[in-house]
Formats: C-alpha cells, structure tokens, sequence
C-alpha cells in the first residue's frame, strides 16, 4: 500500500511538471507574441489556455483522490496541500498570459510605441523564479526556494522602472496614451507572475521545513 502511494505522489509531481511546461510556454509565447507584434500567436495562447485549465483541474482531482482515500498526515498532507496550492497559482500565472496576449492584441492595432527591452528581462527573471520554485518543489529544496523569493525584488524594480519611462511618454504626448497604458498593464501582469512564483516558493518551504514565512510575525516587544 505506502509502494502504491508513493507512486501516486511521484505522478502529482509529473503531473505539476508538466502543469509547469504548458504555463513557462504560455508567458513565453504571450511576451514574444508582444515583442514580434505576432498577433495569430497570441490568439493561439489565448486558445491553448484551456489546457492549463483541464490541466489544473486533472492535478486538483488526483490530490483529492489522495486525500480522501489515503488519510495522509504529516509530510505527506503538507506535499500533497503544496500541490494543490502550486498548481492553482500556475494557473493563475497562465490566466497572466492571456492578459498579455490579449493587450498584445490590442498594441498591433498602432503603430510600436517603443523598441521592449525591459519586458522581455522582467518576463526571464520571472519564469526563472518559477522554474527554480518548481525545481526546489520536485527536489524537496527549502533553501532553493528560499533564494526565488529573493529574486522577486528584481521583478518588482523593473516593475517600477518601465511604468516610470511609460508615463514619460504619457506626460509628452496624450497620443501615446492607449499604448502606454497598455504596455503598464503588462508590466504589472508580469509583476503578478512574479508574486505568483514566489508564493511557489512559500509553499515549498512550508512543505520541507514545515514553515509558514507568508505572513511573518512581527518581533514581541
């Protein structure tokens, strides 16, 4: 019986890992559809969504098969309510995807307000953050997911950065206005993407180290 179990884990983390891929391809391919002003591949990411949606649901199912046949306690339910959690949030950055394939929709109409060079590195740092998250998950590496939360600061400064230079352009010229509002929004769906993965992160630490560090305490006085 524990054999059967452990097997039925080690195919939840196949199954998160594949959850993972489908995610990376879809904020991968939102932001070159953005950068190439390629707008049949963002229709195509808006389509493919379903997939991480029926993906989502196929991992949610085997957890609570797990769940409720097994009784796990212990390691075992922490992994298994990680997995639940981790694989929601994947989700969630692939509903992230969809808003910047669907903005990308919108920039094509007029004419490139501005070459994107900040988007495409805020996009790598994010999707490395989350690839790190899943690989600390699927090793059982709290000090890994550790250095992803970490990282996020890196996300949130170029956050702050490409809203500062949009709304220069936005100060010089009201023409711009749709674009640079546009480009803002996928700016902070990137900074989403971001917070999503450090929450990974979060999780794996409680599911290693049994610790919860979403909501630090603040010191006794």
């Amino acid at each position: 019986m524990h054999r059967k179990f452990e097997d039925e884990l080690h195919a939840i983390r196949d199954e998160l890992l594949l959850m993972a891929s489908l995610t990376e391809q879809a904020i991968c391919g939102s932001v070159a559809s953005l950068k190439d002003r390629d707008p049949m591949l963002a229709k195509k990411i808006i389509a493919d969504d379903i997939h991480i949606n029926q993906q989502e649901l196929k991992i949610d199912n085997m957890c609570l098969d797990q769940m409720a046949l097994k009784n796990p306690v212990a390691g075992d339910l922490r992994l298994i309510t990680a997995a639940m959690k981790i694989n929601n949030d994947l989700e969630r950055i692939g509903d992230h995807a969809v808003n910047i394939a669907e903005k990308t929709l919108i920039l094509v109409q007029e004419p490139e307000l501005k070459p994107l060079i900040d988007i495409p590195r805020m996009a790598s740092i994010a999707m490395d953050m989350m690839k790190k998250a899943i690989d600390a998950f699927i090793h059982n590496n709290s000090d890994e997911a550790k250095k992803v939360i970490e990282m996020d600061a890196q996300v949130n400064a170029l956050e702050q950065q490409i809203i500062r230079e949009l709304m220069t352009y936005l100060a010089s010229d009201p023409k711009t206005i749709n674009r640079a509002l546009a480009l803002i929004m996928v700016a902070k769906n990137l900074e989403r993407v971001g917070d999503l993965s450090t929450n990974l992160a979060e999780e794996v630490v409680f599911m290693v180290d049994a610790k919860l560090i979403k909501h630090p305490q603040p010191p006794l006085k």
